[in-house]
């Protein structure tokens, strides 16, 4: 169920203490600050949330949006730096484990949207394969590299999903892409 006059919801997730386990952090910052300085185009009415560790503390705010997208680290079993959208029936299976054990994953928390109605019809994820989740604050530098294209995935999915609710145009990748280097 999706609330029609809610936002597209950005939710990054993820431990920035434990290196590539806060990918999902670091992209939604990236989309907050260049889109805030007009250098990213984002649906309106889009709003982007640095979700950290809350894990079922984000139920209230996934309520209230028409669309959700997530971005985190996911094991795809892939390169590290990898990214992936996953989406539909796609996204149950792709959630049943954890990156990290000390937390609850999101497939718990889109689980537990689901089971209370609260889960948007429209919901993708961003998925990131991580290198190292060792401790300490920095991106592995395959994930590092990888920043970029998964802002720009991520920009696009967004797109995706406003025109799955009936907003949006389809993004201009140009200027996303000069800023980001």
């Amino acid at each position: 169920m999706s609330r029609p006059d809610g936002p597209i919801l950005v939710i990054g997730v993820g431990n920035v203490l434990l290196r590539d386990e806060g990918v999902g952090v670091r992209v939604a910052r990236e989309i907050h600050r260049l889109a805030a300085e007009g250098q990213l185009e984002i649906p309106e009415g889009t709003r982007v949330v640095d979700g950290g560790t809350l894990g079922l503390d984000l139920l209230p705010l996934i309520e209230d949006a028409r669309a959700l997208l997530m971005i985190d680290a996911v094991d795809l079993r892939s390169t590290p730096g990898t990214v992936r959208v996953i989406a539909g029936n796609e996204l149950h299976v792709a959630l049943a484990g954890h990156v990290s054990p000390h937390q609850v994953g999101i497939g718990d928390l889109l689980a537990a949207a689901r089971l209370m109605a609260t889960l948007p019809d429209a919901v993708a994820l961003v998925a990131i394969q991580p290198a190292d989740i060792s401790v300490d604050l920095a991106l592995s530098p395959d994930v590092e590299a990888a920043v970029p294209e998964a802002v720009l995935v991520a920009a696009d999915q967004l797109h995706v999903l406003a025109g799955a609710v009936g907003t949006g145009p389809v993004v201009d990748r140009s200027v996303a892409t000069a800023a980001l280097g």
